[in-house]
């Protein structure tokens, strides 16, 4: 067996895949809180009160850019363990994405502080009990597009009002995927409720990972329809 067969062989078997993998979860995790830290940090200084949403909103804006370069570099990462080069996929991705991700994040977090805002002094307004189940439902469903335009816009070149639509469509389109992308929100916002904010931040590359996942056969289409 020569060589070159046996580098081959060691970057190529399930267990070099497996350590590959772990490698690239545990560089995008430090690279995304890296990226995240002045936001994390301003959350965990923020008590948990309704006159603080506007400003949670704010800490969570470097989150977006960091998540869509997560997503880069695991979409873009080698399973051969001896051509790894996670951290430049990283901020290659955080580069190229910054703006069109920001067209993204900054809506969705503006509207979600509105609607959170609007729960939070609930009481006070004097409105149906209906019409906070209302807004529940639009700030799940409003972030389940979410997951859907941010991969789009991590992984392609679209305009945003482009990715706009295509989230749209993909929310009923594929709707196992909205499923996956509904139960990582759920499994985010528990251990959220009953630990930490940081918590999910800490676990940020295992749920882009997660994302890619679900969104398998939403990339597979955008490939095959939607790009040359």
């Amino acid at each position: 067996m020569s060589e070159m067969t046996a580098a081959r062989r060691f970057g190529e078997g399930p267990l070099s895949r497996a350590a590959a993998l772990i490698y690239n979860l545990l560089v995008a995790e430090f690279l995304f809180l890296v990226a995240t830290a002045p936001g994390l940090a301003g959350l965990t200084l923020l008590d948990r009160d309704a006159a603080n949403v506007p400003l949670a909103a704010a800490c969570a804006l470097p989150l977006g850019p960091a998540l869509s370069a997560a997503l880069y570099a695991l979409r873009r990462r080698s399973r051969d363990l001896t051509d790894l080069h996670p951290a430049a996929a990283f901020w290659r991705g955080y580069k190229i994405n910054l703006r069109g991700v920001l067209k993204i994040w900054v809506p969705w977090l503006a509207g979600l502080a509105v609607i959170g805002t609007n729960l939070a002094n609930f009481a006070a307004a004097g409105v149906p009990g209906w019409w906070a189940v209302l807004l529940v439902l639009v700030a799940v469903a409003a972030t389940l597009w979410a997951g859907h335009a941010l991969v789009i816009t991590s992984l392609f070149e679209f305009r945003a009002v482009d990715v706009a639509r295509l989230a749209v469509y993909f929310l009923m389109r594929h709707p196992k995927a909205t499923l996956g992308n509904a139960f990582l929100l759920i499994v985010a916002a528990g251990i959220t409720m009953l630990a930490t904010e940081l918590l999910p931040a800490l676990l940020a590359s295992v749920f882009a990972a997660g994302l890619l996942w679900n969104s398998r056969p939403v990339i597979a289409e955008v490939q095959e329809r939607f790009t040359l």
